[in-house]
C-alpha cells in the first residue's frame, strides 16, 4: 500500500511538472490572446493562438504634442495608416518603415477651400494615386484633397427631392470606387447608403437596411393603439448601418449592429452583409451558423448581449475580418462564412480594448483603433494563423496538394479544427478523390459537402462498374426465362411420354 502512495505521489508530481514546463514552454516572448473556435455542436473549442500583440502605439510614443481625443477611424494605404481624431478635428497619418511606425504629418488644415479646417471628422479613405477623401461630419460634407492637401472637390447634401431636406447632411463612414463614386454612409439616413458619381452628382442610394421592428410592438400599434398614440409612437423604419468596407473587387462589406438579438441565429438579422452593385447582400453563408460574432452571450459573465460588430475589413480571397464592440473580440472568417478564429477580451491590459471602434489591415497585419484608450494595437499572426491563410491560398490558386498539406500541418496544431478536415476534404474533391473527401467530410460533419462528393463517387462508381452490373441485370432477367423454358420443355416431354404409355 504504501509503495502504491509513493507511485501516486510521483506521478502527480511528473504531471505537474509537465505542465510547468508546458506553461514555460508557451512564453516565447509574445502576448498572448484567448483563441477559440466553435466545433459542429457549437461547444467552444480553445486553439492556439492564430494572432499575437506585436505593437501598441500610444500618442506619446508617435511624438504627437496633443494626445488623441476620441478617435473614431482608420484606413490603411500601402505601408501608410490614417488616423480619425476625431476629438482633435484632425488627420493623422502613420507610416510603417522597416519594422517602426513613425509620424508623417497631422492633416488638420487643407489648400484652396473656403472651409480649411475640420469639424468632427469621422471617417478617411485614401484612393491609389493618395487622393484623401475626408467624412467632414459636422461640416456637413465629404471633402477630396490631393496627398499634397490641395482641395479637389466636395460631396454635400444632396439637392434632389429624393433626399429628405429637413435632415442634415452628416458624413459618418465612406469609401469610394475606383471609377470614383463615393458612397457615403449618413447619419439618420434609413434609405441605405448615398451614392455619389465622381462628378459630385448625386445618383441615389443603395443597399437599404431590412425594417427592423418587435412584432408585440407592431400588433400593439397596428391594433390597439388610437390615432393619436400611433402618431406619437416611433415609426417602423429600416435602421441604419454601423459601417461599411470596400473590397478589391468594389463590393462594399456592411455591420449593422440595431437587430432582434432573437433574429442572430435564424440569419434575419444579418450584422454582416455583402452588397453587390444594386445593393444585394450576397455574402456567402456555408456555415452551420451564420457569421454574427458570439453564439452564445447570455453567459453567467458581467458582459451581456451579442456581438456588435462596429468595424469590418476584408483581406485577400475575401477573408473577412469584424471587430466586437461588447467584448472586444475580433471574429475572422473564410469566403464561406466559416468561422476561422475568434480572440481578444475587454480591459485595459496590452492586447484587450475598452472600446474597440475600428479596424484595418496591413498585409495581414490586424490593426485595431480604441477610442476611448485613444491607442492602436497592431496583431500580428502566428505560424498557426500563417498556415491557415497559406492552406485558404493554395486552394484558391489550383494548388491542392499543397492545400491539403497544408491542412494536414494545421491539424497537427489543433487536431479539433473543423474547417482543416473541410480544406482537405474540398482539395481532395478538386483532385476527384471522392471516396477519401468523403471520409474527412464526415469527420467534420459536413453533410452538405459529403453529399456532394458522395454523388460524384456513385457516379465514377457506375461508370466503371456498368459493366459487370449490366450482366448481372440481364442474367437476372434471363436466366427465370430459361428455367421457365427449361420446365415448359421439361413438361411437354413428360406429357408426351405419359401420351405414348397410355396408348
Amino acid at each position: 500500500m504504501k509503495m502504491m502512495h509513493r507511485l501516486m505521489a510521483l506521478l502527480t508530481i511528473i504531471i505537474m511538472m509537465a505542465g510547468f514546463s508546458s506553461a514555460y514552454a508557451a512564453d516565447d516572448g509574445y502576448a498572448s490572446s484567448y483563441t477559440y473556435n466553435y466545433d459542429y455542436w457549437g461547444d467552444i473549442r480553445e486553439s492556439p493562438d492564430a494572432y499575437r500583440v506585436e505593437n501598441v502605439l500610444y500618442s506619446s510614443g508617435l511624438g504627437l504634442e496633443t494626445a488623441m481625443k476620441k478617435p473614431q477611424s482608420l484606413y490603411v494605404r500601402n505601408n501608410d495608416i490614417y488616423v480619425c481624431d476625431t476629438g482633435n478635428n484632425r488627420i493623422i497619418q502613420i507610416r510603417l518603415t522597416g519594422s517602426e511606425y513613425k509620424l508623417v504629418r497631422i492633416i488638420d488644415t487643407i489648400q484652396g477651400a473656403d472651409i480649411a479646417t475640420f469639424n468632427t471628422p469621422s471617417d478617411v479613405f485614401v484612393d491609389a494615386e493618395e487622393n484623401i477623401y475626408i467624412a467632414d461630419t459636422n461640416n456637413g460634407r465629404v471633402v477630396m484633397v490631393d496627398k499634397d492637401l490641395n482641395f479637389i472637390k466636395e460631396f454635400v447634401k444632396p439637392t434632389d427631392s429624393t433626399y429628405d431636406q429637413s435632415l442634415s447632411f452628416l458624413p459618418n463612414k465612406i469609401v469610394v470606387d475606383v471609377s470614383g463614386r463615393v458612397f457615403v454612409l449618413a447619419t439618420n439616413v434609413n434609405k441605405g447608403l448615398v451614392k455619389f458619381e465622381a462628378d459630385t452628382t448625386f445618383t441615389g442610394y443603395v443597399g437599404a437596411n431590412k425594417v427592423s421592428y418587435n412584432l408585440a410592438e407592431y400588433i400593439w400599434k397596428m391594433w390597439f393603439s388610437t390615432k393619436e398614440q400611433r402618431a406619437q409612437q416611433e415609426s417602423f423604419v429600416p435602421t441604419e448601418y454601423c459601417n461599411i468596407y470596400m473590397d478589391e473587387d468594389s463590393f462594399i462589406y456592411a455591420t449593422n449592429i440595431v437587430f432582434s438579438e432573437y433574429d442572430l441565429l435564424y440569419d434575419v438579422a444579418q450584422p454582416i452583409r455583402r452588397l453587390n452593385g444594386i445593393g444585394n447582400d450576397i455574402l456567402i453563408k456555408n456555415d452551420r451558423y451564420p457569421p454574427i460574432g458570439e453564439l452564445y452571450w447570455q453567459s453567467e459573465d458581467d458582459v451581456h448581449g451579442p456581438s456588435k460588430l462596429v468595424d469590418i475589413t476584408v483581406l485577400e480571397n475575401d477573408i473577412y475580418v469584424a471587430v466586437d464592440r461588447t467584448r472586444g473580440r475580433i471574429f475572422g472568417y473564410d469566403s464561406q462564412g466559416i468561422m476561422l478564429w475568434a480572440f481578444g477580451t475587454s480591459g485595459n491590459s496590452e492586447g484587450a480594448f475598452n472600446s474597440a471602434i475600428s479596424i484595418e489591415h496591413m498585409g495581414k497585419d490586424l490593426i485595431v483603433l480604441d477610442q476611448n484608450e485613444a491607442n492602436i494595437t497592431i496583431f500580428k499572426p502566428t505560424e498557426y494563423g500563417n498556415l491557415i491563410y497559406a492552406a485558404s491560398e493554395d486552394y484558391l490558386k489550383g494548388d491542392y496538394d499543397g492545400s491539403a498539406e497544408k491542412w494536414e500541418e494545421v491539424l497537427k496544431h489543433n487536431a479539433n479544427y473543423n474547417l482543416a478536415f473541410i480544406g482537405i476534404g474540398r482539395s481532395l474533391m478538386r483532385q476527384e478523390k471522392y471516396k477519401e473527401a468523403m471520409d474527412y467530410f464526415e469527420m467534420a460533419h459536413d453533410r452538405d459537402n459529403y453529399g456532394r462528393a458522395f454523388r460524384q463517387y456513385r457516379k465514377i462508381w457506375v461508370e466503371e462498374n456498368i459493366g459487370w452490373m449490366i450482366a448481372v441485370i440481364a442474367a437476372l432477367l434471363i436466366i427465370p426465362l430459361i428455367i421457365r423454358m427449361v420446365k415448359k420443355t421439361r413438361m411437354e416431354v413428360e406429357v408426351y411420354e405419359r401420351g405414348q404409355i397410355a396408348k
